[in-house]
């Protein structure tokens, strides 16, 4: 088993932190919407911070990259499709494929996990929701970019604070 470091300690507080950003951030969202959505948006926006959250500066920005553009595909598709159809099991897979397809184009096949899964999410919330069904790939949109976000900043200011104060080299 490996022993912890003081570095490794640091990270899980930092990640901690940074998944109750979020939550603290949705209090101010509750009368604005529905009490699902904000837990659901609570949710959506830790799962984008951990994913982002990486052991280097430079994979955080990558992984941070890779979430926003297979987000940003899932929600042009969902936005589309609900707009136009409602929620179906055969619609979902329709989309699922659909957003395979346009990962494969932009040569992004490593993303085409976290597209599917994103599609999923964002329909079956729609398919639960009290509120129109396009509003979910909007509300998730925002969910993930702020997950993004935030994941990012605290990495990056954990990881230069740490650091500057041990005098290693900033990963």
């Amino acid at each position: 088993m490996k022993k912890l470091t003081l570095w490794d300690i640091v990270y899980a507080v930092n990640m901690a932190v940074a998944c109750g950003i979020y939550a603290i951030i949705t209090q101010v969202l509750v009368p604005l919407v529905d009490r699902s959505d904000v837990f659901l948006g609570r949710m959506w926006a830790v799962v984008a911070t951990t994913f982002v959250f990486r052991e280097s500066r430079e994979s955080t920005l990558s992984a941070g990259l890779a979430r926003l553009i297979a987000t940003c595909v899932s929600f042009a598709l969902c936005l589309a499709y609900l707009l136009i159809f409602p929620f179906t099991g055969l619609g979902m897979a329709v989309v699922i494929g659909l957003g395979t397809i346009v990962m494969v184009l932009l040569g992004r096949q490593e993303d085409i996990v976290t597209t599917g899964i994103t599609t999923t999410v964002v329909l079956v919330a729609a398919a639960l929701s009290t509120q129109p069904a396009w509003h979910q790939p909007i509300l998730r949109l925002v969910d993930t970019v702020v997950g993004i976000a935030v994941g990012i900043s605290c990495k990056w200011l954990a990881s230069h604070a740490f650091y500057r104060a041990v005098g290693e080299p900033i990963r």
